[in-house]
């Protein structure tokens, strides 16, 4: 049975109950089918401004000027990756543009409640976002395949209230698979990210809540957050970014980084710019190649406790990569935690294993520093001459005490 004839049984069975039954008017929401316009901008015209839903059949479909979405109470719905948007404007312009319609004349003017599902988005070297979406309140997106595009993947812009992207794949796009500026209480759940320039950069918002995605391959940093505050980002997977898995920069606060497997990164795992009253608790960093944790100067207040910082050792005396290989990915590597004048730090209760220097090096006059409780072994695997496995320099106020140095 076709997508058609399926949403009319349940239009049938809804009017049936006495619930409701098809729209009478222009002032109900309306159920359109996609293909029995010429074109997608004319199903997407043809919504009343009380909105309703249109359907997009399989198949692949070109355009050369974004589609534009502009009414509220809105879903779009396709038939999963059969239904494919491909982008050939080579001017900059994104393949799906959503917007109040009068944004332009009122910068106040917002839609609520528009909603993307099931279907694929595609671009080339010179087009712009796959969606664009600004000043639209509780949009949500869930099952999208988005890849390929010139600019970000999805940019949300001005979304204040309650954005939602979920089960979405975001793969190949020359920015960011997801830009956010500007939004409030967001979710980020359960997508694949790969291979985009960052996963995923949120700016200038609050109450990001990210959760259960896999981040893999991406040509600069995983999650980028700046000046952002009150959220969470945990259990998450992130590996194998040439850049560093998760960067806190610009007036960052009240942020907790917890549970996320952060391996195999060419710079490293958690870098703290600009960030302070945060926690760093709970996550496994594995081969980050030039630290695990760093805080700079500007970052203090800050908690980082049970974690755990290691090479590849599986037992028994082995390693599961060799010390050298054909690319830097390839080697066995392990870092610790690098203090840059911090201040207010508790770093307790962490496993520092097979590291090639030390487990904690602090240096430009770090202050109230407290290193307690941690286990060290098997460091300065390429440190000649070897390091001490804790050194603070010349920190000031600080405490080093109860280590298990082995």
């Amino acid at each position: 049975m076709n997508m058609k004839a399926i949403f009319s049984l349940l239009l049938v069975a809804v009017a049936v109950t006495g619930s409701w039954g098809r729209a009478q008017d222009t002032k109900d929401p309306v159920l359109i089918h996609a293909a029995d316009f010429p074109y997608i901008q004319a199903a997407l015209d043809a919504l009343p401004p009380s909105g309703g839903m249109v359907v997009l059949p399989p198949g692949t479909v070109e355009i050369s000027k974004p589609l534009v979405i502009s009414t509220p109470e809105t879903r779009i719905e396709g038939s999963g990756a059969s239904t494919h948007i491909k982008n050939t404007n080579t001017s900059g312009e994104p393949a799906i543009r959503i917007q109040p319609p009068n944004l332009s004349k009122d910068p106040k003017a917002k839609l609520w409640r528009i909603q993307l599902g099931n279907f694929r988005i595609s671009g080339n070297e010179k087009s712009g976002d796959g969606i664009y979406a600004e000043s639209i309140q509780e949009i949500f997106l869930e099952g999208m395949s988005i890849d390929h595009n010139a600019g970000h993947g999805i940019a949300l812009v001005d979304c204040y209230e309650d954005p939602r992207v979920s089960d979405s794949i975001l793969t190949y796009n020359s920015k960011a698979g997801l830009f956010i500026d500007g939004c409030h209480d967001i979710v980020v759940n359960a997508n694949h990210f790969e291979e985009n320039q960052d996963a995923v950069v949120c700016v200038d918002a609050f109450n990001l809540c990210m959760n259960g995605n896999n981040i893999d391959d991406h040509l600069g940093d995983g999650v980028v957050i700046e000046n952002t505050y009150g959220s969470v980002v945990s259990g998450n997977m992130i590996e194998e970014c040439n850049g560093t898995a998760i960067v806190l920069d610009r007036d960052c606060y009240g942020i907790t980084l917890s549970a996320n497997v952060i391996a195999h990164h060419l710079e490293g795992g958690i870098d703290l710019k600009d960030a302070n009253g945060c926690t760093v608790s709970a996550n496994t960093f594995v081969l980050t190649h030039q630290f695990g944790v760093k805080l700079s100067g500007e970052s203090g207040r800050i908690t980082i406790t049970g974690n755990n910082f290691s090479n590849t050792y599986i037992g028994g005396g082995k390693d599961k990569r060799p010390p050298e290989g054909k690319t830097p990915m390839h080697i066995d590597i392990g870092t610790g935690v690098v203090l840059e004048g911090s201040k207010h730090v508790i770093i307790s209760g962490n496993s520092f294993s097979g590291l090639d220097a030390g487990a904690v090096k602090g240096s430009g006059k770090c202050r109230a520093v407290m290193v307690t409780g941690n286990t060290v072994t098997d460091i300065n695997r390429r440190s000649d001459p070897p390091v001490e496995a804790i050194d603070l320099g010349d920190a000031e106020k600080s405490l080093v005490e109860s280590n298990l140095i082995d």
